[in-house]
């Protein structure tokens, strides 16, 4: 029984640690998501820039397509790292998913053991009991 409740604890503390993976899964993906809006404004504005007709704006056109073929290329990066980690993040949470649900068998185990392991304890002494007072009649 003692090995079985340890068991318990030591699956809690895994799933403790999990729940940490998960979440540090969790921010990666909320940068890299704040990242591709930072990316998606820029690329808007280097669009408004090549379709304005101010002078100034004609003279940098190739320099604004530029820009913008590199923001597409990070735009593409960035959405592949994303489908990556919502793929990792999937994952952890899978893990500690499992890992709860084989603590709370482990709990549900050991407290079952506890209560049958009470009950033995409560049958001895009831048995004891009569024959302890039979020993002192005789």
């Amino acid at each position: 029984m003692a090995g079985d409740h340890s068991r318990s604890k030591k699956l809690k503390r895994l799933v403790t640690v999990q729940r940490h993976l998960e979440k540090m899964a969790e921010q990666e993906l909320a940068t890299t998501t704040q990242h591709r809006q930072e990316v998606a404004q820029s690329m808007e504005v280097v669009i408004a820039a090549i379709g304005s007709m101010e002078p100034v704006h004609r003279q940098f056109s190739q320099n604004y397509a530029e820009r913008f073929g590199r923001l597409t290329i990070k735009e593409t990066q960035l959405q592949n790292i994303q489908k990556m980690q919502e793929t990792k993040v999937l994952k952890e949470r899978t893990k500690a998913d499992r890992l709860e649900e084989n603590m709370k068998e482990a709990r549900e185990l050991e407290d079952r053991e506890a209560s049958d392991q009470a009950i033995y304890d409560l049958l001895e002494i009831t048995l004891a009991s009569p024959a302890s007072s039979k020993l002192h009649t005789s």
